[in-house]
């Protein structure tokens, strides 16, 4: 089975540099919309499918994000693996900016501000999420990101807020002290 790789840009990344016989594909998810148009290519020989996750010019906040409709689309694409990319902070000192972590765990402390499922009206279903990372990709990419000279950690808890992000407060501190359990 050939692989199709999916990229999820974040802030800054609108575009692939490399890519080639480029083409776009606009389609409707019966989840609505999704984020912008997705862009179809070949990178070294691998066929890609991105899609800018603000939409380009960065147009969309977090909350207005159709996550749901951006996976269905890339699933509808044929995508068999996904790769998204986030600019965000750490709460360790070690990381700074520039690093590049490949998490293997998530927290979403949104409180639903936006569906966070593709289940309900009748459709009930139960999905593990004990380990919501593919090893096996993880590995592939940090190797890729040290091969390429990068500073890579592997492992690490992605930590989704409510806005503000890095409040003032306790969330830091809870998310701080999660991390490092």
């Amino acid at each position: 089975m050939e692989q199709i790789i999916g990229v999820i840009g974040g802030s800054g990344l609108y575009e692939m540099e490399g890519l080639t016989d480029i083409g776009k594909v606009s389609l409707d998810t019966p989840f609505g919309k999704p984020s912008d148009d997705f862009i179809t290519g070949v990178l070294d020989g691998v066929r890609m499918v991105f899609l800018p996750r603000h939409g380009r010019g960065h147009r969309l906040l977090p909350s207005e994000v159709n996550y749901r409709a951006n996976l269905y689309g890339m699933k509808k694409l044929g995508v068999t693996r996904i790769i998204s990319v986030s600019a965000v902070g750490s709460m360790k000192e070690e990381i700074v900016p520039g690093h590049i972590v490949i998490p293997d765990q998530f927290i979403d402390r949104t409180n639903a501000t936006r569906s966070n499922t593709f289940f309900g009206n009748g459709i009930a279903g139960h999905v593990q999420f004990a380990d919501p990372v593919c090893a096996e990709l993880s590995m592939e990419l940090f190797a890729a990101a040290l091969a390429a000279g990068a500073t890579a950690h592997r492992g690490g808890l992605t930590s989704v807020w409510k806005a503000p992000p890095f409040q003032p407060g306790r969330s830091p501190i809870c998310t701080a002290r999660s991390a490092s359990q």
